[in-house]
C-alpha cells in the first residue's frame, strides 16, 4: 500500500496527492489547500448519503426477493407485481409534462447523428486511436474487413479486392451525394455537378468536401497516390466523419483497483484535456509516435476558411455509486466513494480544456461531459445532480457546466426513466440503453422467482424490446431531440463487420442518434448507416408513438415449465463458464479490463464487466433453482479453464489455470463470481474482481 498524506483530514495516497498538486492544479488557478478542503467538504456531505443509497438498494432487493420467493415457480400477475413495486417505493409516480433545458451542448451531441466509441482510460494507445477516430478511411475499412465478401489476398496489394472497394465507394457516393446527371462510377475529372449543390461545402487543395445528414465526406483527389494514379477520377480515398463522440472510460472497461491505477487513468484524461497525450510503441519493428490529430482546415465555397474538428468530442465515464477506493480514506478510516472522487478529479482536469491552457480544445461550448453509469432510479440521479452542483461550486464553474449522461442500464432506472430524466433535466446530455448490464440486473432482480431463460434467448425477450423502445420514446417525449444524445449499445464482434453492416442500421432507424462500436474501423463503417437513415426525420416520425407499458418491461424472463435436457444444460454451462474465465483471467492477472476475448467457438468478442455480469448471474440463478448442480458447474469451470488456457497459449504473460485451479487467483475469482453471485450487491462483479486483482498485484510486488 502506498504511503498516505494528510490533506484536510483526508488520508490521500501519495501518488494521487502528487498528481493533483503537481500536474492538475498549477494551471487552473486553484490552490492545493483550497482543493483538498473543498474535496473534504464534499466527502463529508455526500459519502453518508452515498452509503444510504446503497442501503436502499439492498432494502428493495430484499423485499423483492421475499415477494418473488413466495411465488417461485408460479405465474406472476402483472397488476399485482406493479402494485407491489409501487408499495415498496421501487416504482415512483411519473412526473408531469416537462422538457429538458440543457444549454451549451456541443453539436456532436445535440444535433448530429453518428457513431460513438468507448475506450478504456488506462490504455493510452487505444485512447489516442479513439480520440482520433473522428475521421476514417472508407477504403481501408472496406479493404481490411469482411464488410465486403471475401478477404484481401496476402502478400501485398490485392488489386481485385481494391476494385471491389472502389466500386463500393462509388456506390456510397451515389447514395449520399448523387450527381445531377450520371453516376460517380463514370466520373472522370473536372467540375462536379451535384443533384443538390448545397452538399458541396468546400475543398482542401484538390480534395472535395461534402455534407450529408450533417456528416462530412472528404473525397481525396491525388493522382500521385498508388490508388489515385490508377483511378479515372484520381480518387485515392473517401474519408468519412466517423466517431463524433468518444467515452473515455474509468468504469467497466478498466481494472483500476488502487491509487496507482487511478492516477494512470486520470493522467490519460489530463493528456486529452490538454491536447498533449502521446504514446510511442513498436509496430512491425518500427517505433510509432502517436499524438492527437489537429483540426482540419478547408476553403469554403465563398472563399472563407472552414475548420472542422479533427477529433471526437470526449466524454469521461465516472464509476457508479457502489465502489470505494483506497486512494483516499475518510476521517473515519473508511475508503472514499470512488464515484465522488471521480467527479471531483475528472472535472478539475476538464478545467484545463475550459480555460484553454492546453494545445487543443475539446468542448467548443464550455461544457464538461460526464457519463454516470449504474444509477438505480431517480433518487440516485438526483444525488448525482446535487454532487455535480457541489463540484461546480468547489471548482468555480458556472451551474450546469458539468453535463451528465444517464446510462439506462438498471431495471429501476428503466422503469422510472422519465422521473430520472426529470431530476437532471438542466444538465442531461445523453441517455443510452445497455443491454448487457441491464440483463445482468434483470437476472439478479428476478433471482428468487425461478430459473431464467438461456443467455441467447434474452435478446429476443419481449422486455428487451419494450426497454429499447421506451428509452427512445421517453427521451423524445421529454425533448432530447436536438438537445442531447439518445444512444444504443455496443456491437460486440469487432471481426464481423459484414454482420454489423447488415444489422446495426436498426439503431438509427429506432431514432437513436448514436450507438456504440468496438473500434475506429467499425465507427467508419457504422457511419454509413447515418447516411442511409435521416435520424432527425426518424425522431420526428417516432415522437408521436405511444410508450410501451410497464407490464411488458416488468415481465420477468423466466423459463416457466421448461424441461431442460442435460445436453442443453451442459452447453449453457460451458458457454458461460468459458466467457467468465476468458475475461476474468486477463482482469486478475494482467489488469486488462476490456479486450477481444475468444468465445467458446473461438470468435473474438469485446468483453467487459457487463458481459461478465450476465454470465455469472445466469449461472448463479441456475444453481439457485437446481437447473444445474454445484458439481456440474464446477466441472464446467474446470473443463473450460483448459480451453481458455489453450486459447491463450501464445501469450507469454498468461498464467495457465487448469493445472492448479484451487491455487490460481483468476480461477478462484471466476468461481466466486458464480457461487457467490446471488449475494453480490445488485449482481455486480466489481467487489470480487477488485479483491482478487488487489491480491494478484500484492503477490506480484512480493515476487510470489
Amino acid at each position: 500500500m502506498p504511503a498516505t498524506i494528510d490533506r484536510a483530514g483526508l488520508a490521500v495516497a501519495a501518488p494521487l496527492a502528487r498528481f493533483v498538486e503537481e500536474r492538475v492544479l498549477p494551471d487552473i488557478g486553484i490552490a492545493a489547500d483550497a482543493f483538498w478542503q473543498g474535496a473534504a467538504d464534499i466527502f463529508a456531505r455526500f459519502a453518508p448519503r452515498n452509503r444510504a443509497l446503497l442501503a436502499e438498494r439492498e432494502r428493495l432487493q430484499a423485499a423483492i426477493d421475499e415477494w418473488l420467493g413466495a411465488r417461485a415457480g408460479t405465474p406472476i400477475d402483472p397488476a399485482e407485481h406493479e402494485a407491489f413495486l409501487r408499495r415498496i417505493g421501487y416504482l415512483v409516480d411519473e412526473p408531469g409534462d416537462f422538457t429538458i433545458d440543457t444549454a451549451n451542448v456541443d453539436p456532436e451531441i445535440a444535433r448530429m447523428a453518428g457513431p460513438q466509441l468507448v475506450v478504456p482510460a488506462l490504455n493510452a494507445r487505444f485512447v489516442l486511436n479513439a480520440a482520433n477516430a473522428r475521421w476514417g478511411s472508407l477504403y481501408d475499412a472496406l479493404y481490411g474487413t469482411d464488410a465486403l465478401p471475401g478477404a484481401a489476398a496476402l502478400g501485398g496489394y490485392d488489386a481485385e479486392r481494391g476494385t471491389a472497394v472502389i466500386a463500393r465507394g462509388r456506390a456510397f457516393l451515389d447514395e449520399a451525394v448523387p450527381l445531377a446527371d450520371g453516376s460517380w462510377r463514370d466520373h472522370v475529372q473536372g467540375p462536379i455537378a451535384l443533384a443538390d449543390p448545397t452538399q458541396f461545402v468546400g475543398h482542401a487543395g484538390a480534395n472535395l468536401l461534402f455534407r450529408h445528414h450533417g456528416l462530412h465526406i472528404e473525397v481525396v483527389i491525388d493522382r500521385d497516390h498508388p490508388i489515385g494514379s490508377g483511378d479515372q477520377a484520381g480518387i485515392a480515398d473517401i474519408l468519412l466523419e466517423s466517431a463524433l463522440t468518444t467515452i473515455v472510460d474509468l468504469e467497466d472497461s478498466v481494472a483500476a483497483v488502487d491509487a496507482d491505477d487511478k492516477v494512470a487513468a486520470y493522467g490519460n484524461w489530463l493528456g486529452l484535456m490538454r491536447g498533449e497525450l502521446e504514446e510511442r510503441f513498436d509496430k512491425g519493428g518500427t517505433t510509432v509516435h502517436r499524438t492527437l490529430s489537429p483540426d482540419r482546415s478547408y476553403t469554403r465555397t465563398d472563399g472563407g476558411e472552414l475548420v472542422l474538428p479533427g477529433r471526437a468530442l470526449l466524454f469521461v465515464r465516472n464509476v457508479g455509486h457502489l465502489m470505494t477506493t483506497p486512494a483516499i480514506r475518510l476521517p473515519d478510516g473508511g475508503e472514499a466513494p470512488e464515484g465522488i472522487l471521480d467527479a471531483i478529479v475528472t472535472a478539475a482536469i476538464a478545467l484545463h480544456d475550459l480555460k484553454r491552457v492546453g494545445r487543443l480544445a475539446n468542448s467548443r461550448t464550455g461544457s464538461v461531459y460526464v457519463v454516470k453509469p449504474k444509477m438505480h432510479g431517480p433518487t440516485e440521479c438526483a444525488f448525482t445532480d446535487e454532487l455535480f452542483d457541489a463540484v461546480e461550486d468547489m471548482l468555480g464553474m458556472a451551474r450546469h457546466t458539468i453535463k451528465v449522461g444517464v446510462m439506462d442500464e438498471e431495471r429501476r432506472t428503466s422503469a422510472n426513466l422519465a422521473a430520472c430524466i426529470h431530476t437532471v433535466r438542466h444538465r442531461i446530455a445523453f441517455i443510452n440503453t445497455g443491454f448487457l448490464d441491464r440483463t445482468g440486473d434483470e437476472i439478479h432482480t428476478a433471482m428468487r422467482a425461478g430459473a431464467v431463460i438461456p443467455k441467447v434467448e434474452m435478446k429476443k425477450a419481449d422486455w428487451i424490446a419494450a426497454y429499447e423502445d421506451r428509452n427512445v420514446l421517453i427521451g423524445l417525449r421529454h425533448g432530447l431531440s436536438g438537445r442531447a444524445q439518445i444512444g444504443k449499445g455496443m456491437w460486440a464482434a469487432p471481426d464481423r463487420m459484414g454482420a454489423m453492416l447488415a444489422e446495426k442500421a436498426a439503431h438509427p432507424m429506432s431514432g437513436a442518434n448514436t450507438a456504440w462500436v468496438p473500434s475506429p474501423t467499425a465507427a467508419t463503417l457504422h457511419a454509413l448507416h447515418y447516411h442511409q437513415v435521416d435520424v432527425a426525420a426518424r425522431q420526428q416520425a417516432r415522437a408521436a408513438e405511444p410508450v410501451p407499458g410497464l407490464d411488458r418491461l416488468l415481465a420477468l424472463p423466466l423459463a416457466m415449465g421448461r424441461n431442460w435436457s442435460r445436453d442443453e444444460v451442459a452447453r449453457e454451462l460451458d458457454n458461460n463458464a468459458q466467457g467468465i474465465l476468458g475475461y476474468v483471467v486477463r482482469w486478475i492477472d494482467q489488469g486488462v479490463g476490456c479486450s477481444k476475448v475468444p468465445d467458446i467457438d473461438d470468435i473474438g468478442l469485446m468483453e467487459d464487466r457487463a458481459t461478465l455480469r450476465i454470465s455469472s448471474q445466469l449461472l448463479a440463478n441456475w444453481l439457485a433453482h437446481g437447473v444445474a448442480s454445484e458439481e456440474e458447474v464446477e466441472a464446467a469451470l474446470r473443463r473450460m479453464a483448459a480451453k481458455v488456457d489453450a486459447q491463450n497459449a501464445g501469450d507469454p504473460a498468461y498464467r495457465a489455470m487448469a493445472d492448479d485451479p484451487a491455487h490460481n487467483l483468476a480461477f478462484r475469482a471466476a468461481r466466486a463470481l458464480v457461487f457467490e453471485g446471488a449475494s453480490q450487491p445488485s449482481g455486480y462483479t466489481e467487489p470480487l474482481l477488485h479483491r482478487f486483482r488487489a491480491q494478484a498485484k500484492q503477490s506480484s510486488q512480493a515476487g510470489l
